[in-house]
């Protein structure tokens, strides 16, 4: 076993929370070390999440552009067809980019990263077992810190009587790499991550339906745009079961059949993949969090944390997915850089009230604040302003049209409470929204600020001058 080694900080995990918080502890003066047990860094975000999935959604929209939509601007393309295994060989590409670049960045700032797997022994120990190889016997080191920051993310949440086989029953991360297009893909979840990776083979070619428990889909918007996202995935040829729930599931040669209950009875469904999206789970096995002491939440399974992201054990940190809130990247990201401010005796926070959220449909969807059912629930008198897309002459001249944008303000002080857009850049415009509400800015402000023409972010503009005072 190798003799200790003393840090100031280690953190497990080198996902988006992980490194950013590799990166700014290095910034701040610590002696850092990273620990991941995959061969690649970059955690599920970079390799098996947000960025293979951002790739097919934009080769899968480039093909459908092609074959639909192109001639509409007087361009003719003649016969188009897919190249599946280049596509996956683009998307595997811009992975492996990626991922090498996050390597570089904690090199660049001696950042020490060790591959292995990681088990907490003491508040201020660590054991790892180095190596990736499990045909081979781990070399174990053990880690000294000052600090420890837990930043391993999540997995997927699996559905009794959904067994994984990783061919025909499915999670996300094997309809990122499917070697055909699917005949009839069906998804069981009709969150972000089955609407977009439904949008994705939907668009190649395959026959895609979603099967929700709820009553509707991406059950976190606004009411408004969620209702709008659905009737628009619904044009494309995404089929929908809502408040149904699958009770089991059952492969049969080259099909799977699935059986649904919903109110009207139940029925038989036959795919020839069955995907599982659910949800995720805090993925803190092995983490020896037990045997330290380290406080979970039994229903969640989300590590316990106070506002300085630290757990029941003082030196021990956690953040990202593996504490409560939405799993997204940046919101990892963020507590990263908040929790390595407070290990340094700094004021680091999060405003959760800014919080973007996207989804990577085509129109994409992209809110920040409140709903407009939050400020109802909440009583808090509130006046809202819309504008839609086809008003908006940038829009008008690429044809994206659909869609509008919503902003929710305060009835009485105008504050900005929350905007909601769904149309085409929607991922993008909402980076005004997000500052304007991180800043307290009114609709007024937002109405008053000179916006370039023609640009798609002039619906911001407008939506906030028909706000009703």
């Amino acid at each position: 076993m190798a003799e200790h080694t003393d840090y100031d900080v280690v953190i497990i995990g080198s996902g988006p929370g992980g490194y950013v918080a590799a990166v700014h502890a290095a910034r701040l003066g610590m002696h850092v070390a990273c620990v991941e047990k995959e061969a690649r860094l970059g955690g599920v975000c970079l390799n098996r999440g947000c960025i293979p999935s951002k790739a097919l959604l934009d080769s899968s929209h480039y093909y459908h552009l092609a074959k639909e939509q192109l001639i509409d601007h007087g361009i003719k393309t003649g016969r188009v067809s897919l190249d599946l295994s280049a596509l996956m060989a683009r998307k595997d590409k811009v992975v492996i980019e990626l991922t090498d670049n996050v390597r570089r960045l904690l090199e660049a700032h001696k950042i020490e990263i060790i591959q292995g797997t990681a088990t907490l022994t003491g508040p201020d120990r660590l054991e790892v077992a180095e190596g990736a190889d499990a045909s081979k016997k781990p070399r174990l080191r053990m880690l000294k810190a000052g600090a420890v920051i837990l930043a391993t993310g999540s997995e997927p949440a699996a559905v009794p009587g959904l067994k994984f086989d990783g061919r025909h029953i499915v999670t996300a991360t094997e309809a990122l790499q499917f070697d055909a297009v699917p005949k009839h893909l069906c998804i069981v979840g009709g969150g972000s991550i089955g609407l977009e990776l439904g949008s994705v083979w939907l668009r190649l070619g395959a026959k895609v339906t979603i099967i929700e428990m709820l009553p509707t889909i991406a059950a976190g918007l606004d009411g408004q745009v969620g209702r709008k996202l659905q009737r628009v995935l619904k044009r494309q040829g995404i089929r929908f079961h809502l408040q149904t729930r699958v009770a089991g599931a059952k492969i049969s040669g080259k099909s799977v059949q699935v059986e649904l209950e919903a109110k009207k009875g139940s029925e038989l469904l036959s795919c020839d993949r069955l995907m599982v999206s659910v949800g995720r789970r805090p993925l803190t096995r092995g983490l020896g969090l037990e045997a330290v002491g380290i406080e979970t939440d039994p229903a969640s399974g989300h590590i316990r944390v106070d506002a300085a992201y630290r757990t029941s054990i003082a030196t021990v940190y956690a953040i990202g997915d593996l504490v409560a809130g939405p799993m997204l990247a940046h919101k990892a990201s963020a507590e990263g850089i908040a929790a390595v401010e407070c290990l340094a005796g700094k004021a680091g926070e999060v405003n959760y009230d800014a919080l973007p959220s996207v989804i990577y449909t085509h129109p994409e969807v992209a809110g920040v604040g409140l709903t407009e059912e939050q400020v109802k629930q909440r009583e808090i008198p509130y006046a809202t302003g819309t504008y839609p897309f086809a008003g908006v002459g940038r829009a008008r001249c690429l044809g994206e049209t659909e869609g509008f944008v919503k902003i929710i303000a305060h009835e009485k002080t105008d504050r900005i409470l929350g905007v909601h857009i769904i149309g085409a850049r929607a991922s993008e415009m909402i980076a005004e929204c997000v500052l304007a509400v991180e800043l307290g800015a009114s609709a007024e402000d937002l109405a008053r600020s000179v916006h370039g023409h023609p640009t798609f972010a002039e619906a911001l503009q407008e939506a906030a001058g028909v706000v009703k005072k």
